[in-house]
């Protein structure tokens, strides 16, 4: 039996809790509820969710600070919903490590498409990685081994548990090891949607990508190589 999805929905506003919830348990999703900061904070860190709806403008503690503590302890997929003209709140966003966002007013529908490709793209979720792709896909380097397939990571034989972002960014720049990407192709090819944001949002990935690296192996998170006054890379150097 598959194993049945949770999704937190937290939005200071029934009505869009309301809405989200219904068109989300017509997938048959587990749906709970949160309608400000410090109550969605609670609930995330009690319970295991495989993604979290998170609003920005809330009372108590703000969609940012909701984000940050919980990457401090999780790497649960977060998208975040933000109304127009917040544009310097997604930069803020995307820095504190949500995966995705989503801009009001919004289509339900759009919100559910967002919610599968995000389940399909996380760590957590294997189950949801399409049936035809019967293949390894498979990046094995000295002391990093990327399974594409099942979205998993192996520093020196030991899992490293990366939020959606941080494995998108490490497998885009393991797929092409010694070339250097600047900082705006990787915003367009790991961020997408329509986002032009703050450059030091990929530096904050890949700060945090290192430091989750490095305490399984040194070896693996010296791979993500600074390339001074250009961007990054990924290089397999020898022992």
């Amino acid at each position: 039996m598959d194993k049945e999805i949770r999704i937190l929905v937290v939005d200071d506003e029934d009505r869009i809790r309301r809405l989200l919830r219904m068109y989300l348990e017509r997938e048959n999703y587990l749906i709970d509820e949160a309608s400000d900061g410090n109550e969605a904070l609670e609930l995330a860190l009690e319970n295991n969710y495989d993604c979290i709806l998170l609003d920005i403008m809330m009372p108590e503690k703000d969609g940012i600070e909701v984000c940050q503590a919980i990457r401090e302890k999780k790497a649960t997929p977060v998208i975040m919903l933000t109304a127009k003209g917040e544009e310097s709140n997604r930069v803020q966003g995307f820095e504190v490590g949500t995966d995705d966002y989503i801009v009001k007013p919004f289509s339900p529908r759009e919100v559910v498409l967002r919610v599968k490709a995000l389940l399909r793209r996380t760590s957590t979720q294997s189950s949801y990685i399409p049936a035809e792709a019967t293949s390894k896909d498979l990046l094995v380097f000295p002391h990093l081994t990327i399974d594409h397939d099942a979205h998993k990571v192996l520093a020196d034989d030991m899992e490293v548990n990366l939020t959606p972002k941080e494995y998108e960014l490490l497998h885009f720049l393991a797929k092409s090891p010694d070339k250097v990407f600047d900082r705006e192709q990787l915003l367009k090819e790991v961020w997408h949607y329509e986002f032009f944001g703050d450059l030091r949002t990929v530096d904050t990935h890949v700060k945090r990508l290192r430091e989750k690296l490095n305490k399984v192996s040194e070896q693996s998170a010296k791979m993500i190589v600074t390339v001074w006054g250009v961007g990054y890379k990924f290089e397999v150097g020898s022992e």
